[in-house]
């Protein structure tokens, strides 16, 4: 199945990761990796950690994480040391399990792409779903594979350290009474909102800030594009395929739509229930009634205890030999067409048999394969299709004055973007070759229209900006009312910050909560028992509140907590009470451990991965670490 997989991306897709892999060639320049000054990000035990490898893998986690993109550029060169670190200790992992003779069979690694959803269409994989999100990513199959056979070995080793994993009894005992502890509590609230209704914010403190703030309110740069777009999928679609043709295509590639031999069966299943001698006497008397003539059919409807099939007459549909348990399926597989059976025994019960159709093995009916072979053989046509229409466009924009003169040479709609900025926009997406050519300033401020840009394999895209818009500030009636919320909040933090920490002076001299939480305009709960696992609780403060430290008989901790919300909860622990493990109930304990069992595996696995760090020969290039960003 994996060598299947494979050879479904010749032909035309394979000239499509072509073209992508050209495309990135000509955007770095062809072959020339030594404008950092070294050609590696890192060696590991001599193993190179290609440029273009940590450049790809910071790009994916900036946009991942789109907010990194705008921190300091201290903290950028963070970011690509930390990125770089963790494809050191890929490879490290790598070089490791390649050493120790790690081995993932190719039918292992086919399972695991089967059972992807990303792959599936009504519940079962589906190549041309498969053969589509690879394209869309850039990825070829084979680097896939090896991606996934990569991750299994590395599941492997993880699982066989984190196994080694130890929980005592003495260890789980000290962690369940931290799991089940709980602590009394008395809380006092100051709620953010509630402080906001108390600012009065004029005018003139409006009409400050706004001055004060002359970088904000600014709208971003944008501007309005005509564009015209070549598409794969649309050039595909107005392909017509004749039925002689999909026929011969069908007929040169049986062999890749093998089955196995597949048999169509009905079945009568009694369960063994606590008398299994009564239940199989039962299956004896309706075999002896269907060989008698009565219709199995409507025996299986009346009497079968198997819930999905009875009502389709015990219908068990067209299945595999490895569909079924051991002993009804050997039992199916040796029976003749027409044939009735039983009864067999399994882990269910027993089960009266009748074998309806045998079909043998070999290609797969036309039907169930159509849909493919119709989107290989358009695909094979609409890659020649689509390249012509790319050229077409690229020598139309030699004479054309406009894009409506493109539009009619090469026969394809002007659409328009509206509000297209530096991040993106709709209908074409955050597309970062797009952007460079909207934004570039022959096209933004000369009128020219831009040269064809591949945005992926699949679509290439003509643009000119009808209007630009610079950045500018918004008028001051625009933002009037987000200014004043934004003062209301600024003072109202102050108040319930400075409130709160009144509240805590006043308990530390030694006076009463609940008088003093009033005194201060908090809202005051009564003395409470929490736990760990309070879900109602602000989450934040039932943090800090198991991080506090125990207080003693006549101390209460006392402390105070930013809300998520934003308020302030000053709190005062009262008492800790240790867990009971033994009020835990019996499956919740069992389960405690095997995931304590787990966080322990956990903790071995990274300490062996760092043990391997400390041992390797590990060289990181500081060029490539400072160097500006690729992509």
């Amino acid at each position: 199945m994996l060598t299947k997989i494979r050879e479904k991306f010749t032909g035309w897709i394979a000239l499509s990761i072509l073209g992508m892999i050209g495309v990135t060639f000509v955007f770095f320049g062809v072959g020339n990796y030594n404008f950092l000054g070294d050609t590696y990000a890192a060696k590991v035990d001599g193993s190179e950690i290609g440029i273009l490898t940590f450049e790809q893998a910071y790009r994916n986690q900036i946009e991942n994480n789109p907010a990194l993109a705008d921190l300091p550029e201290e903290f950028r060169v963070q970011i690509r040391r930390s990125v770089l670190d963790n494809l050191i200790r890929e490879r490290l992992l790598t070089l490791y399990l390649i050493d120790d003779g790690y081995q993932i069979p190719n039918q292992l690694v086919t399972d695991m792409i089967q059972r992807f959803p990303e792959f599936h269409v009504d519940g079962r994989f589906d190549m041309d779903t498969y053969r589509s999100w690879l394209l869309a990513r850039g990825l070829d199959p084979t680097s896939f594979e090896e991606n996934q056979r990569a991750a299994l070995r590395a599941d492997q080793l993880r699982r066989a350290v984190g196994a080694t994993s130890i929980v005592t009894p003495a260890d789980y005992r000290r962690f369940l009474n931290l799991v089940a502890e709980q602590r009394l509590v008395s809380l006092a609230s100051f709620d953010l909102d509630a402080a906001a209704e108390e600012v009065e914010v004029t005018e003139e403190m409006i009409a400050a800030f706004y001055a004060d703030n002359d970088t904000m309110f600014l709208t971003e740069e944008s501007a309005d594009v005509e564009f015209i777009e070549v598409r794969r999928d649309a050039v595909a679609e107005s392909i017509e395929v004749t039925e002689e043709a999909l026929l011969q295509y069908y007929e040169d590639n049986q062999d890749r739509y093998l089955q196995d031999e597949q048999r169509q069966a009905r079945h009568i299943l009694i369960l063994s229930g606590d008398d299994e001698a009564a239940a199989e006497a039962e299956a004896n008397e309706l075999l002896a009634r269907i060989q008698s003539g009565e219709s199995f059919e409507a025996l299986a409807a009346e009497h079968s205890d198997d819930g999905s099939t009875a009502s389709d007459g015990g219908n068990l549909g067209v299945l595999t030999r490895s569909q079924l348990p051991d002993e009804l399926g050997g039992a199916i597989f040796s029976m003749q067409a027409g044939e009735v059976g039983g009864p067999v025994q399994t882990d269910f019960g027993f089960h009266v048999i009748r074998l309806d159709e045998i079909l043998e093995q070999g290609p797969l009916p036309l039907d169930q394969v159509r849909a493919e072979l119709l989107s290989e053989l358009r695909g094979r046509e609409a890659e020649d299709k689509f390249r012509d229409l790319e050229r077409q466009v690229s020598d139309a924009l030699f004479d054309a004055p406009d894009m409506q003169s493109i539009s009619a040479v090469v026969g394809l709609d002007v659409q328009t973007a509206t509000g297209f900025t530096r991040s993106g926009g709709e209908p074409i997406g955050s597309n970062q070759a797009a952007i460079d050519a909207i934004f570039d300033a022959s096209v933004l401020y000369d009128g020219q229209i831009s040269e064809i840009v591949e945005l992926d394999a699949n679509r290439s895209v003509v643009f000119k900006v009808t209007q630009h818009f610079e950045a500018s500030r918004q008028p001051l009636e625009d933002v009037r009312d987000q200014i004043a919320d934004a003062l209301k909040r600024q003072e109202a933090q102050t108040i319930v910050f400075n409130r709160a920490e009144q509240l805590l002076v006043a308990l530390n001299s030694g006076e009463d909560f609940g008088a003093a939480a009033e005194a201060a305009g908090a809202t005051v709960s009564a003395p409470t028992l929490i736990s760990r696992q309070d879900a109602e609780m602000d989450q934040s403060v039932l943090a800090q509140i198991f991080q506090a430290a125990k207080p003693t008989q006549d101390n209460p901790v006392t402390g105070s907590v930013v809300t998520s919300t934003g308020g302030v909860t000053v709190y005062s622990l009262d008492a800790v009470i240790p867990g009971r493990p033994e009020s835990i109930p019996l499956a919740d304990r069992d389960a405690g451990k095997l995931e304590l069992a787990q966080q322990y595996g956990t903790s071995d696995f990274i300490a062996f991965v760092q043990a391997l760090y400390e041992r390797a020969d590990v060289v990181i290039s500081e060029d490539a670490l400072a160097a500006e960003d690729l992509f």
